[in-house]
């Protein structure tokens, strides 16, 4: 699967520039469709890599094809790498849904490059996990802007070879210089995530190791917190041997460069244990970060009617069941774990379902905050990222 590179830094600048007026800003729009008229024939989608499966890759996974054959919505899609790609497409326009995580969402909605759904046009809707249902991530002020789609852990992935019976249980083995169980370093054999809201990660890991900081949410730090945090992201650079955001690189890269340990989506894991390489993940003792994705409709979306027959269709639980095996991922569907899987899987217990309150979701940091009096913005989080990737 090949997959886009990020775009430049620049690219995101109007997305960034939303952040600064996101706690004032009125997102007031048009009232959303009280029914559905024909369907358009067509459907184009912004998606995380394996979201979007029609059996290319593998024959058992197909939730596209059905939904063609029964709705006459041709379905396109684009892969994105990271949320700032993904909003970076939105922002241009030509799409009709995105598959949002908790890092754009919020940006999407305060920038009305998305629109509010009208759930009672979405009959699977009162089958949705409580738990996610009015996630805050796609409800703002009572209204629903997207239909949640997957979610799950953003697993410290590591390679069995490497690490024998001795089973990584902390975040320390890609953040401290230390000895791996096969004698080696770990210097120059971990990853980092390519991406700003890696900076919570670290976070989440301070807040075990040094409590006297007193970060509440990884999301919500203060100047303080900030600093320390920076500060053990630049210690880790000096282990890092890439930061990821291609998830094909990161398994070649396990694979072929003798990476030990890095964070991963359970779509590289299950990739790689598909062939035959001897990988697994697990959320260590201080939890994990992770993602509630979400499908959001773009607010000039111009294949409305298929766009909501996707969000219906997204919840059916064949494709629940099959995306969340494919992928590494819960669904949105809690019945969806009684119906099997293509590969026979009890992909629930493996991907965390029962592990839901050990997960710090990600959502766009903001200067109001509700942990700290005041916090420090994603904006400031991307350029301070970007410098660190960079040695600075």
């Amino acid at each position: 699967m090949k997959l886009s590179r990020p775009l430049a830094s620049n690219c995101i600048a109007h997305s960034l520039a939303l952040l600064t007026t996101m706690a004032v800003a009125s997102i007031a729009q048009a009232a959303p469709p009280s029914s559905l008229g024909k369907a358009e024939g067509k459907l184009n989608i912004i998606a995380w890599p394996g979201y979007i499966e029609r059996g290319e890759t593998d024959k058992q996974y197909d939730w596209v094809s059905d939904f063609e054959k029964d709705t006459g919505c041709k379905v396109s899609v684009k892969t994105a790498a990271t949320s700032d790609e993904m909003v970076s497409l939105m922002n241009q326009g030509g799409y009709d849904l995105v598959t949002a995580s908790g890092d754009a969402s919020l940006r999407l909605i305060y920038g009305k490059k998305v629109q509010e759904i009208n759930t009672a046009l979405i009959p699977s809707w009162k089958n949705l996990d409580p738990r996610l249902m009015n996630g805050a991530w796609h409800t703002v002020d009572g209204k629903h802007y997207g239909t949640p789609y997957q979610w799950g852990a953003n697993f410290l992935a590591y390679n069995t070879k490497i690490f024998g019976n001795k089973v990584p249980d902390s975040w320390n083995v890609v953040f401290e210089e230390q000895k791996l169980p096969d004698g080696k370093s770990n210097k120059g054999r971990v990853q980092a995530y390519d991406g700003a809201i890696y900076i919570a990660d670290a976070a989440l890991y301070l807040m075990k190791k040094n409590p006297a900081l007193g970060i509440k949410d990884p999301y919500e730090l203060n100047e303080k917190q900030y600093a320390e945090v920076l500060k053990l992201l630049r210690s880790q650079k000096q282990l890092t041997h890439r930061y990821w955001h291609d998830v094909t690189v990161q398994m070649n890269d396990f694979k072929n460069e003798g990476v030990a340990a890095s964070s991963a989506w359970g779509y590289q894991i299950n990739a790689l244990q598909g062939e035959k390489f001897p990988v697994t993940g697990v959320i260590p003792k201080e939890g994990a970060t992770g993602w509630a994705d979400t499908t959001m409709l773009h607010a000039d979306a111009k294949n409305l009617t298929c766009a909501y027959k996707w969000m219906e269709h997204s919840l059916n639980l064949k494709l629940q069941s099959s995306l969340a095996e494919w992928f590494g991922a819960n669904p949105v569907v809690p019945k969806a774990c009684a119906e099997k899987a293509p590969g026979g899987s009890d992909f629930c217990k493996s991907n965390g379902f029962e592990r839901f309150t050990q997960i710090a979701f990600w959502k766009t940091p903001q200067a109001k905050c509700a942990t700290q009096s005041q916090c420090v913005p994603y904006s400031r989080w991307t350029r301070d990222y970007i410098a660190i990737m960079g040695g600075r």
